[in-house]
């Protein structure tokens, strides 16, 4: 119907969306997460004691990290307006019988389009008339090749996405043909509409770090402010300290002993491990994405433009009577033949770019022309000498296309199409370079052969020719018939090169694979079987409508391959494994991935195919487009999750050791180890600087050997625990020893202290190095493969000897010169003490070869 005899009209087609929340509104959501409100409460402190340097940086991190909060939400919006660009600018539509060229957001339900070559599909419509239509819908559907079209085909009620031949949809381009269109649905209520309310209303799961932190919080902070209390109080009364020391020093103690930089160390270890994944090609777009990584336990990975190559070939050819692959037709005296007729029947267009020779069109045409070329055809010559006489269109009725071209003097007919159309007009196959005549048993063996090809997820076509009588007509009936078969031919989109080892990588880490397309089931079925992934047995997208999801979770325990989905599907995929516990990344590349990819734990996009709603929806963007870089991710995110745990291990041991050192002294009624001004120092230049130099240590040898880490273990899991205690308690005794023994045998306050510290710096150097592995022992790994630990010790240990022996700077930090036997009793007991950790890690190493050895015996 025209726009005239409509009595009202659906408002603009775009994909607009309601009243957006404010920028500050949105602030002020992200300053209520409690560990902001903690961060917030810290800072207010700092500034109610005077330590405004401090409460400015607090602050700092608050704007930072309310910063990183507004841009996720942002983001989602960003993904909205990437596809609203996918909507055509101006649409051909019939105004009083006449067709004018309106602006796309004017359409509304009732309008006529018309549709033609090159042209984006400006509404949701279905079609009234089709003339060798095609419709490329990859990136909607996941289907690797353009879709024919037809209006008046019949199709049953709930027919799939991909299978709807008389529709066309918003955004989707048209590669052949013409068609004649009813807008039927336009703006957000067109299935682009439908995929922009999905990305829009998908959430962001809460990362296992940020849930830990929230419980570290919690307590930590209390627990601090505790010890802060209690050491000066204790100092007063046990100890008779003077009260005005005793509260500098709890003051001193709060500012140490408070994490306020740990969201500011978790920072930097996971910002420099977002900088290294970036030089292998993978961009991380949001901070805590990089530390999920290391819990990643399924891929759902979409198959078209991640698992293959987003390009057809030739695979597989039927010819002289046997099946081959491609590369040995080149040897079959048929194969001249046959690849003259699949040019000339060709609608792809040659085209030279930048001085190089391009082929553009169907990707299945290209295909052939890519083929010919490969094997040493001339295609532009091969085209410049035939003349064309006539050509009968590719349509949903005939399926075939057949050209009537003519070479010097002499006619001849070229065609190409399905196999039981092409065949149903053959009289002989070409045999060994002779026509031998196609009777009916030798046709059905033909077909049952093509019929196997297609099985194995290949695109069928029949290629056939025939020499042209002078006098013969040029119409279909007179050119179509008694053609000679000269051989079938099999089309895939191939597996990327990497494909498999990727996926065998991925099984190998205890990391499941799922494929989730869009595409037919048997192509889903060959290239699931090829790349590895286990069972290649596909269900369909119809086939998830009627389970409930308790019936999907079951489902998804023995099923990895899923075929003809939507994005609604792919979506309910993806929310089930979470809920089963799984900590899923979503690789893909299309508009339909990206609902899948906003909800992810991890949504991984390709940045050089991939649409623009894709990047924007995902975390993390493959620059190189290369699924095993999924598998370095991976990787990466383990070992950057693996140093983090190190890191804050020593981090919060270190925090343990200076309240044991402080709390121990006073309990034994003598004054605390350390001068204010000391504890500042330890505190900014040894702690945080040690913990950030765990962020270059290489991996453990077994890192992709484990499975990945239980996403719903705590951060401060008992191994955890136990490492912090142990190491607190052990930087705890290296810094007493000498301490008590410089009282013991008569030294001053200063000397006691200057002990202590000496103490502290050697041993925190030597406990640092011994934490930097969980497991494997320290020389073995190599006590010089973490260079930034290499120049921190160098550092600690200068610093020392530097404050010790130049007089200003003695001063300053209320250091005192040392007897040798003191620096005896100092290097021994920073050196020995924290060692036992090594001795430890030795034994138990033994212990796990000695097991493995009887297990392989």
């Amino acid at each position: 119907m025209e726009a005239g005899g409509r009595l009202e009209r659906d408002g603009p087609n775009t994909l607009g969306t309601s009243r957006q929340e404010p920028w500050w509104e949105e602030i002020l959501e992200s300053l209520r997460e409690p560990l902001q409100l903690l961060l917030i409460a810290v800072g207010v402190a700092y500034f109610l004691i005077g330590q405004l340097d401090d409460a400015l940086t607090i602050m700092a991190v608050i704007v930072v990290v309310s910063g990183i909060e507004v841009f996720n939400e942002l983001r989602a919006k960003r993904a909205i307006a990437s596809l609203s660009t996918l909507g055509a600018p101006t649409a051909t539509v019939v105004r009083s019988g006449a067709p004018v060229e309106v602006p796309s957001r004017e359409l509304a339900v009732g309008d006529i389009v018309l549709l033609g070559p090159g042209d984006r599909v400006p509404a949701d419509v279905r079609l009234l008339e089709t003339a060798a239509l095609r419709v490329d819908e990859s990136s909607l559907t996941g289907e690797s090749v353009p879709v024919g079209k037809e209006a008046g085909a019949a199709l049953e009620p709930g027919t799939e996405l991909g299978d709807r031949r008389t529709m066309a949809y918003t955004g989707t381009l048209v590669t052949a043909g013409k068609g004649r269109a009813v807008v039927v649905a336009t703006g957000r209520a067109t299935e682009l509409g439908r995929i922009a309310a999905l990305v829009e209303g998908s959430r962001e799961p809460p990362t296992p770090l940020q849930r830990s932190m929230r419980e570290l919080s919690g307590w930590l902070v209390w627990l601090a402010l505790g010890f802060s209390l209690a050491v000066p109080i204790l100092g007063v009364v046990l100890a008779r300290l003077p009260l005005e020391d005793m509260l500098l020093t709890g003051l001193t103690l709060a500012f140490a002993t408070i994490p306020e930089e740990l969201p500011i160390l978790i920072t930097i270890v996971l910002g420099i491990g977002a900088y290294r994944l970036a030089r292998r090609n993978a961009i991380v777009k949001r901070l805590a994405a990089a530390e999920t990584l290391g819990a990643v336990s399924a891929v759902a990975t979409d198959k078209t433009g991640t698992l293959t190559e987003n390009r057809m070939r030739i695979a597989e050819v039927l010819a002289d009577g046997r099946r081959v692959q491609a590369p040995e037709l080149a040897g079959s005296p048929t194969a001249d033949r046959l690849m003259t007729a699949a040019v000339l029947a060709n609608d792809a267009q040659v085209t030279t770019l930048n001085g190089h020779l391009h082929f553009v069109g169907d990707p299945t045409d290209t295909a052939f022309l890519t083929a010919a070329r490969a094997s040493g055809r001339d295609v532009e010559k091969m085209r410049a000498g035939s003349v064309e006489l006539a050509e009968l269109p590719f349509d949903d009725e005939r399926k075939r296309i057949s050209v009537v071209a003519e070479r010097d003097g002499q006619r001849s007919v070229a065609m190409k199409g399905a196999p039981e159309s092409v065949v149903a007009v053959c009289s002989s196959v070409l045999w060994d370079g002779r026509p031998v005549p196609l009777d009916p048993d030798l046709r059905e063996r033909l077909l049952t052969t093509g019929e196997a090809m297609a099985a194995g997820g290949l695109r069928v076509l029949a290629v056939a020719e025939r020499t042209l009588p002078a006098d013969s007509g040029l119409e279909a009936g007179a050119i179509e018939r008694d053609m000679t078969l000269l051989g079938l031919v099999g089309l895939e989109d191939p597996p990327r090169a990497e494909a498999e080892d990727a996926v065998r990588d991925l099984h190998a880490a205890g990391v499941t694979v799922f494929m989730l397309t869009g595409d037919h089931p048997a192509t889903a079925s060959a290239i699931a079987e090829r790349v590895g992934i286990e069972p290649p047995i596909p269900v369909r997208g119809r086939n998830l409508d009627g389970l409930s999801d308790a019936d999907l979770g079951q489902l998804l325990t023995n099923t990895r391959v899923f075929a003809r989905i939507t994005p609604e599907h792919k979506l309910r995929i993806v929310r089930a494994l979470q809920a089963h516990g799984e900590v899923v990344a979503v690789t893909g590349d299309g508009v339909n991935d990206a609902p899948a990819l906003r909800e992810a734990a991890i949504g991984v996009a390709m940045g050089r195919v991939g649409t623009d709603v894709a990047r924007e929806a995902a975390d993390l963007v493959l620059t190189d487009d290369n699924l095993a870089t999924v598998t370095v991710a991976v990787e990466a995110g383990r070992v950057l999750y693996a140093n983090l745990r190190k890191a804050v291990r020593f981090y919060l041991a270190a925090k343990v050791a200076l309240v044991a050192a402080s709390l121990v002294a006073v309990l034994l009624r003598l004054p605390v180890p350390f001068e204010p001004v000391q504890i500042i120092l330890m505190e900014l230049f040894m702690d945080v600087g040690a913990s950030a130099t765990f962020v270059a240590e290489p991996p453990e040898e077994d890192v992709m050997r484990r499975p990945p880490r239980d996403p719903q273990a705590p951060f401060f899991d008992r191994s955890m625990q136990l490492g912090i205690l142990a190491g607190g308690l052990s930087l705890t005794a290296a810094v007493l020893v000498p301490y008590l023994w410089s009282w013991q045998h008569g030294a001053g306050m200063a000397s006691a202290q200057t002990a202590a510290f000496a103490a502290w710096m050697i041993g925190n150097v030597v406990l640092a190095a011994h934490m930097r592995a969980e497991r494997a022992p320290l020389i073995p790994r190599g006590l010089f493969s973490n260079r930034a630990y290499l120049v921190w010790a160098l550092a600690a240990v200068l610093a020392l000897l530097l404050g010790v022996l130049v007089t200003p700077l003695a001063q300053r930090f209320h250091l005192a010169s040392l007897t040798v036997a003191e620096w005896a009793i100092i290097v021994a007991s920073g050196l020995l003490i924290p060692s036992w950790w090594e001795v430890w890690k030795h034994a138990r190493s033994r212990r796990t070869n000695s097991a493995l050895r009887l297990a392989d015996g």
